[in-house]
C-alpha cells in the first residue's frame, strides 16, 4: 500500500524588486498619497488649488482697483496741463492777473492735493503766501479730445477772445454790464457791480485797463462760481477771492467737509451705503452743539440768497458735501458751482418742452412743475431753498439732539419741509420759519464754549 508522502508547501518567492522598480514605488506613493489616514492628504491637492485661486483673485481684483483709481486720477487731476496753458497765454502777452508773476515766473503758488470731481473744473488745495488757498481753473477746452495738438491754440481763440483790440473802456463796462444783467436779472445795483469788475481788472492799479486785463476778468465772468463769488463777496458765509491769472483763480482754503463720506478714499465714496451715514456722522462729525452752530450759519447763507442785493438765487444740489466749516465751526458753502441765479434758472425754463416734471430739472434738484396740456415747464420750483436745507438738517441735527429740544426742533424742520416754491408763500412764510429755526437753535448753544 502505498502511503501519500505529505507535501509541504512551499510558500512562493516573488523576486525583490529591483532599484529601479523601489523608485517607481516610491514615485507613485508621493503622487498618489494613501487615503487610509481618513483621507486628510488626498485633499491637500484640492486646498492648494484653492489657495493659489483665491491669491490670484485677489491680486487681479487689488489691480483692477488700482488701474481704475490711476485712470480716474488721470482724468480728473490736470492741473499741471491747467498751469501750462494759463502760463503760456500770460507769456504771450493775452492774459494777465494778480497772482501771474507768482504763479508763471517765480512758482510762489504750490499745487497740493487734487479735489477736482469734473474734468473741467479743476480745484487743487495750495499754499500761496504762507496761506492755504484753494486753486480753481477751467480747462475743458485743453481737454477735448478733438483738439489734439490744437488745444492751447483753441483756449487762447476761444475763451480769451473778448473783447477786442480797439474796445473802449465804456464799450467794455457796457458789455459787462449787459452779460450781468443777462445772468442775474435787470437790477438796479448792477452798475455798482459792473464798476467793481473794472476795478478788479486793473489790479495794479495803473487807472487803466489793459487788453490783457479786460480779456482776463471777461474769462472769468464766464465761471458760474466767480461770478457767484463777486455777487456774494460781502457775505461772510461764502469763500474769499484772493487773486487770479486769466481765469485762474485762488479763493481761500478749502473748508472741512461735514458729508461723512469724506473721511474714505474716492474711490470708496460711492460705495458707502446711505444707512451708514447717521452712524458716521455721529462717530466722526463734530459734537452736536457745533453741529447746530454750523446749522446756523447754513440757515443765514439760505437768507442772503433770498433776495439779496444781486437778486435771488437758487441751490441746485443740496447735499452735505457742500456744507463745510472753518475751524472755528462757522458755515462755509464748499462749492458755488451748484448755485445759480434766479433769471439764469427761469430762462431755462422757460418754454421748455416736458412730458413729466423731471423734464424741468435744473442742476441736481431745483425742480419746476410741468403743465401736462401745454406740455412746458412752469417757472415756479416745487421746492424752496429752505424746504431743501430743511430735509438736509433732519439728518444732520435731530440723530444726538438733546432730549428736552429733539421734539420742538423735529416739528419745526417738519413744518419747514413743507414749503412750497410758489412766490407767495415764499414770501409768507420763508422769513417766519427761518426765524424761529434760528432761534431755536441758538437758545440751545448760546453761552456755552461753542459758540
Amino acid at each position: 500500500m502505498i502511503q501519500a508522502t505529505p507535501t509541504t508547501s512551499v510558500p512562493s518567492r516573488t523576486p525583490a524588486p529591483g532599484r529601479k522598480e523601489t523608485a517607481l514605488i516610491r514615485a507613485q506613493a508621493t503622487v498618489f498619497p494613501s487615503v487610509e489616514k481618513g483621507g486628510s492628504q488626498g485633499r491637500l491637492p484640492g486646498l492648494r488649488v484653492k489657495y493659489v485661486f483665491l491669491v490670484w483673485l485677489g491680486v487681479f481684483a487689488g489691480s483692477w482697483l488700482a488701474y481704475v483709481h490711476y485712470s480716474s486720477y488721470a482724468e480728473l487731476c490736470r492741473g499741471h496741463i491747467c498751469q501750462v496753458v494759463i502760463c503760456d497765454q500770460y507769456r504771450k502777452g493775452i492774459i494777465s492777473g494778480s497772482i501771474c508773476q507768482d504763479l508763471c515766473h517765480l512758482h510762489q503758488v504750490e499745487w497740493r492735493t487734487c479735489l477736482s470731481s469734473v474734468p473741467g473744473q479743476q480745484v487743487y488745495s495750495g499754499l500761496w503766501q504762507g496761506k492755504e488757498v484753494t486753486i480753481k481753473c477751467g480747462i475743458e477746452e485743453s481737454l477735448d479730445s478733438k483738439a489734439g495738438a490744437d488745444a492751447a491754440p483753441r483756449r487762447e481763440l476761444v475763451l480769451f477772445d473778448k473783447p477786442t483790440r480797439g474796445t473802449s473802456i465804456k464799450e467794455f463796462q457796457e458789455m459787462t454790464l449787459s452779460f450781468l444783467k443777462a445772468n442775474l436779472g435787470d437790477l438796479p445795483s448792477l452798475p455798482a457791480l459792473a464798476a467793481q469788475v473794472l476795478l478788479m481788472a486793473d489790479f495794479n492799479k495803473d487807472h487803466r485797463v489793459s487788453l490783457a486785463e479786460a480779456k482776463s476778468v471777461w474769462a472769468l465772468l464766464q465761471r458760474n462760481e466767480f461770478l457767484l463769488l463777486l455777487s456774494l463777496q460781502e457775505k461772510e458765509h461764502a469763500s474769499r477771492l484772493l487773486g487770479y491769472c486769466g481765469d485762474l483763480y485762488l479763493t481761500e482754503g478749502v473748508p472741512h467737509s461735514s458729508w461723512p463720506g469724506a473721511v474714505l478714499p474716492p474711490l470708496l465714496r460711492p460705495l458707502l451705503p446711505p444707512a451708514l451715514h447717521g452712524a458716521l456722522q455721529q462717530w466722526l462729525g463734530p459734537a452736536w452743539p457745533r453741529r447746530a452752530k454750523i446749522a446756523v450759519g447754513l440757515l443765514e447763507f439760505v437768507e442772503e440768497l433770498f433776495h439779496g442785493a444781486y437778486g435771488t438765487f437758487y441751490m441746485c444740489e443740496t447735499t452735505l458735501a457742500n456744507v463745510g466749516y472753518t475751524a472755528t465751526y462757522d458755515f462755509r458753502m464748499a462749492d458755488l458751482q451748484q448755485v445759480a441765479p434766479e433769471a439764469t434758472v427761469r430762462r431755462f425754463l422757460r418754454g421748455r418742452h416736458c412730458e413729466h416734471s423731471s423734464d424741468c430739472t435744473y442742476g441736481r434738484d431745483c425742480r419746476a412743475p410741468c403743465d401736462t396740456l401745454l406740455r412746458q415747464c412752469k417757472g415756479d420750483l416745487v421746492q424752496p431753498n429752505l424746504a431743501k436745507v430743511c430735509e438736509l438738517l433732519q439728518d444732520y441735527l435731530l440723530p444726538g439732539a438733546p432730549a428736552g429740544l429733539r421734539a420742538a426742533l423735529g416739528k419745526q424742520l417738519r413744518t419747514c419741509t413743507t414749503l412750497s416754491g410758489l412766490a407767495s408763500q415764499v414770501e409768507a412764510h420763508h422769513s417766519l420759519v427761518l426765524s424761529h429755526l434760528k432761534t431755536l437753535l441758538w437758545k440751545e448753544i448760546s453761552n456755552t464754549k461753542y459758540t
